[in-house]
């Protein structure tokens, strides 16, 4: 019994903390000692009173003094306790706000660990954000790069198959397309780039602007790859996912594409055919 009455706060505290009042100062957890201190004297000084009118004026002669002079009496007798309860209200007024500081020092303190909260979450949003953002992103980028290789499939065939110069038998350009077919939308990438490589300025223009079907499957290809681009800057503010993309096979044949449409070899006009666009030289 003893252990539950020290540890168990009572009724009126724990409905005061849980409505969030201020105390109140006849509360158990916040008497104060100037209240009891001014009952005590305030008690004294009604006994003190009390025997000093029954003893030298009479309670008699009080009831029948004018009121005029009863008024005066009056007020000099509790004049002592008004200004003993003032000063003791100035304190208990002062510890009150002393504890409404203390309470708001601790909202602000809430407030501050809530917002910080906030930020964190704000953060774990935005990053979740950005992790689907890039896992759509790279789902997309598939269809898109399998796209690209038949746009280049076709300006491979185009330049190297029966309709061209037919340096690249048929069977090697099926064996192209079902390698690209088994998730390998790069293959054309890779050979077309080959042959940019291993060839002079003025062929490798011809492999890609040659004819007005090439400039065309170049510009489709320029155009989707510029798109996918795009995309992937949105969802990657480090660069990686771009300079990855820059760095494939079909990143350096676009490279190729943009540099020779923008700096034609001498001899060249882009859009202009006036040559034969299946010789070597």
């Amino acid at each position: 019994m003893t252990e539950q009455t020290l540890t168990t706060p009572p009724a009126e505290s724990e409905s005061a903390d849980e409505t969030g009042k201020s105390y109140s100062v006849l509360s158990e957890n916040t008497a104060d000692w100037r209240i009891w201190f001014g009952l005590t004297v305030s008690s004294c000084w009604l006994i003190i009173l009390s025997v000093y009118i029954s003893g030298s004026i009479g309670w008699r002669n009080i009831g029948s003094a004018p009121i005029e002079t009863l008024g005066n009496f009056l007020e000099g007798a509790f004049a002592p306790l008004a200004f003993l309860w003032l000063v003791i209200g100035y304190f208990l007024q002062q510890k009150e706000l002393s504890q409404n500081t203390a309470a708001i020092i601790m909202q602000h303190t809430e407030i501050q660990k809530s917002a910080e909260q906030a930020v964190i979450q704000a953060v774990a949003i935005q990053a979740s954000e950005l992790h689907a953002r890039r896992e759509s992103f790279l789902r997309v980028a598939e269809s898109v790069k399998q796209q690209l290789g038949a746009l280049l499939g076709f300006l491979y065939i185009s330049s190297q198959g029966t309709s061209g110069n037919g340096h690249v038998s048929s069977e090697r350009l099926s064996a192209l397309w079902s390698n690209m077919g088994r998730n390998d939308p790069e293959v054309f990438a890779r050979s077309l780039l080959e042959l940019l490589l291993i060839s002079s300025e003025n062929y490798a223009y011809k492999v890609l602007y040659g004819t007005p079907i090439r400039s065309r499957h170049c510009a489709s290809f320029c155009f989707s790859f510029q798109r996918l681009l795009n995309a992937a800057r949105e969802c990657d503010e480090e660069g990686m996912i771009v300079d990855s993309i820059l760095g494939s096979a079909q990143g350096y044949v676009y490279t190729k594409m943009q540099a020779l449409k923008d700096s034609p070899p001498d001899g060249f006009v882009f859009g202009v055919y006036d040559f034969d666009p299946d010789s070597v030289e």
